[in-house]
């Protein structure tokens, strides 16, 4: 059977700030999707991380269909409504647009979806980020699917071993999709050279060789890009098929031990170490850490088991030890230096106006 997955996300609300949805809110985006998706999709399930609430979907109605994105598009409005009514803070933030166009690329809210025959068994795992943008996946990706360090199945399996093909996008151009492919091993070093640009180029999706199946497809979203200025973080989604010709589950979570160093943080306008919670945590420490949860899921027939929590087994409290502290000893740098981001990326941001005030008091001597 053929069968879409389909991620839609969106921060339309939030308790206190930037830290989480409030029940009444979740429970509005829920009632919204089970009444109006009765008839167009298979199965769904809604959660948060952080301050965004994510509707996962499966259907058979293809990649960017029209009454899929409305479905979800709408059950943010409504969501939107609930958290005016609240009072909570950022409603309906992520809603660049006042009216639904037809495709939600583009709206505001991320959006990663992939069409696929099923096989007999089908596993994936859902990423869902916040306080950060796209290119914080792009290492993990790299290292889960280019290096035996973390994927041995590229040395013990003869479908991993075969590669895979990373088409990488230019999220900086905004006339078109600027993309190119890479193949892995013979252009892993160009792909190690656009990649190590998070802020610029992004991983799409991944294809394996041996098959011809994709195995992954992520939001590329910078909203910043469609709104003009800062509206909060991108907050990107991500779907992988596990197993097979594809890594192991195992093998797409080892990276996210590193805890490694993305945009976003408070303001979006920091650097911080990727830290893995679990599901639907809210933020707190300088708004964030930049953080990531992951629910594993099976598909058959178009109808999800019940998620997995991945990132709730003891091991990775260790990690979370080490992040936090990753995180204090960068934030005790304050503004300086690498602890923030460069000019180039606060430049949609009220930044701006403080130095075009300075500009006028500069003196040449």
């Amino acid at each position: 059977m053929k069968v879409t997955l389909s991620v839609i996300k969106a921060d339309i609300g939030s308790l206190a700030g930037h830290i989480k949805p409030s029940a009444k809110l979740m429970e509005t985006v829920k009632e919204y999707v089970a009444k109006e998706g009765k008839e167009l999709l298979i199965d769904h399930y809604v959660g948060f991380t952080g301050d965004d609430i994510f509707i996962l979907s499966s259907h058979v109605q293809g990649v960017s269909n029209s009454k899929v994105h409305e479905l979800a598009w709408n059950a943010f409005l409504a969501g939107t409504e609930t958290a005016k009514k609240q009072g909570l803070y950022g409603a309906g933030q992520d809603l660049l647009s006042d009216s639904f166009s037809g495709n939600i690329k583009g709206m505001g809210p991320a959006v990663a979806e992939m069409e696929f025959e099923e096989r007999a068994n089908e596993p994936f795992l859902l990423f869902t980020a916040d306080k950060t943008d796209p290119g914080a996946y792009n290492l993990p990706l790299y290292l889960s699917f280019s290096d035996p360090m973390h994927n041995p199945g590229l040395i013990l399996s003869p479908k991993i071993n075969q590669g895979f093909t990373f088409t990488v996008m230019d999220v900086s151009y905004t006339e078109a999709d600027r993309v190119i492919d890479l193949n892995t091993p013979e252009d892993l070093y160009n792909l190690a050279a656009l990649l190590r640009d998070n802020e610029r180029f992004v991983v799409e999706k991944i294809v394996a060789r041996s098959s011809g199946e994709q195995a992954t497809a992520a939001s590329t979203t910078r909203l910043h890009h469609i709104a003009g200025k800062y509206v909060g973080k991108d907050d990107p989604v991500l779907l992988v098929r596990t197993q097979g010709s594809f890594p192991a589950a195992g093998e797409i979570l080892s990276p996210y031990s590193i805890g490694h160093y993305v945009a976003g943080f408070m303001r979006g306008s920091h650097n911080g170490p990727f830290m893995p919670v679990t599901q639907n945590e809210a933020t707190s420490f300088f708004d964030g850490p930049p953080m990531v949860s992951c629910l594993g899921f099976c598909v058959q027939e178009g109808r999800l088991t019940e998620p997995v929590d991945c990132f709730a087994q003891p091991f990775w409290n260790y990690v979370r030890e080490k992040v936090s502290r990753k995180a204090v000893e960068l934030r005790e740098q304050g503004f300086s230096g690498p602890a923030m981001l460069p000019y180039s990326e606060l430049e949609y941001g009220g930044i701006v106006t403080i130095m075009e005030q300075l500009e006028e008091r500069f003196k040449e001597r």
